[in-house]
């Protein structure tokens, strides 16, 4: 008889949902309901478990993990907040828990960290440079980071960086990668010099289409020559005000995990774009073709597709514009309240290229929403801020739920999307768990 391997609870719901409903509840899902929700046993045992009735259990869906018991495992990085959850230390990737995101200027040690190789070593900003090459130049120039500082003038922007795999762990068939959960995001003060700048004291031609990026990381296998990610945007993106090779993360210089001591940031589109380490920009007559631009790598179906479904890689098409998403970022989840007793709320949303024009939140599992004060952003591609204070009706296990609509009139759907072979772009309702007493 062979010996049973244990999995964790995110595992369990990611590999066999229906299962994971029957295993820990005791009862299988509803399947006469349209939406699929637990039955009424199922959700005392629930409520049990959680340590209060789940109210408007009715209207939780089913293979839905309950906020109050996500099991999160953390570990410390250098230079990073201890309370970062660390998903892999080879290459070192890391999320932040949504609680510690409330400031609304993200701290640099709280940054979430996405590395595809391994950071260098022994940097030297003196000796730093940043050349600008390709087929669309109308001459190769070099810049040390002295002549970028000194030669162009300085913007700071409070832009959105996201990895376009955030929200990863709730695909369902699983998607390999990093199982990111909602994370994988941050909105600091970026200082540095519009792109745009730099490409027009090059001179660009009027074929110009995209422009590429590399780094200074190096590939795990170790070898030198060979390149860990070369990603970009099209030329438009690139000559947006916002587009900025940056030195500086809130007045301060960059961490190593985060770039140090160069790199470049697209706010709104897939943090991939936004390369690390730079020292190399080139500037495309084609689409760049560098590491993981082609195939699969960050890139969705372009129709809609079956979960499961083997896509043919000319039906994938690029991720740009990150699509519209919130968190909640106060109270951490599993807080306990007394009845009676109002609630703030605090949270981020944001939308890529796009404003949030409203932010709701929901107690009764979506069955209702109640708008919240939705701040505006500083500046063009910033989160922006939002508040709320709800009530609770009675005792028992509740989830608050919130759900972003941006300035196009498209809303964050209630749980995971469409689902795409790599899992990119869950912008699912964020919820936390709150127990009132």
């Amino acid at each position: 008889m062979k010996k049973k391997s244990s999995i964790g609870i995110n595992e369990l719901y990611q590999k066999y949902p229906e299962e994971a409903d029957k295993l820990l509840w005791g009862r299988e899902s509803n399947k006469n309901s349209r939406r699929g929700f637990l039955k009424k046993g199922a959700l005392m045992f629930m409520g049990s478990i959680l340590g209060g009735k789940v109210v408007f259990g009715e209207h939780m869906p089913a293979n839905l993990i309950p906020a109050g018991i996500f099991d999160l495992q953390d570990g410390p990085i250098q230079g990073k907040h201890p309370g970062l959850l660390v998903l892999n230390d080879r290459p070192v990737n890391a999320e932040t828990p949504a609680h510690l995101l409330d400031d609304f200027q993200t701290p640099a040690d709280v940054l979430f960290v996405r590395n595809n190789g391994i950071p260098p070593q022994n940097i030297n900003p003196q000796s730093w440079t940043l050349s600008i090459e390709g087929e669309s130049v109308n001459q190769k120039k070099t810049y040390t980071l002295e002549e970028l500082k000194s030669r162009f003038q300085h913007y700071s922007y409070h832009l959105t960086l996201e990895c376009g795999g955030n929200g990863r762990s709730e695909f369902n068939p699983p998607a390999k990668g990093n199982q990111w959960t909602t994370g994988a995001v941050g909105c600091p003060k970026w200082t540095g010099v519009r792109l745009k700048d730099v490409l027009n004291d090059v001179g660009i031609k009027s074929d110009a289409v995209y422009i590429g990026y590399y780094g200074k990381d190096t590939h795990l296998s170790g070898d030198p020559d060979k390149v860990v990610i070369s990603r970009g945007v099209p030329i438009s993106k690139a000559m947006e005000d916002e587009s900025l090779i940056a030195w500086a993360i809130n007045d301060e210089e960059l961490p190593l995990m985060n770039g140090n001591p160069l790199r470049l940031v697209f706010g709104g589109w897939p943090a991939s774009t936004s390369g690390k380490w730079l020292s190399k920009i080139v500037v495309r007559n084609k689409v760049h073709d560098g590491p993981k631009m082609t195939g699969y790598s960050y890139r969705v179906p372009c129709k809609p597709v079956a979960p499961g479904a083997k896509v043919p890689e000319e039906e994938m098409c690029i991720i740009e514009s990150m699509p519209v998403k919130s968190l909640i970022t106060y109270p951490k989840s599993g807080g306990m309240l007394k009845l009676g007793r109002e609630l703030q709320i605090r949270g981020k949303a944001w939308a890529g290229d796009l404003l949030v024009k409203k932010l709701q939140v929901s107690i009764d599992f979506g069955k209702t929403w109640q708008d919240a004060k939705l701040n505006p952003p500083p500046n063009r591609l910033s989160w922006q801020s939002w508040e709320a204070k709800v009530k609770f009706p009675e005792k028992g296990y509740f989830e608050v739920w919130a759900k972003a609509t941006d300035s196009m009139g498209i809303s964050q759907p209630m749980i995971v999307p469409g689902w795409n072979p790599r899992g990119y772009l869950n912008n699912a309702c964020h919820r936390i768990a709150i127990r009132v007493t």
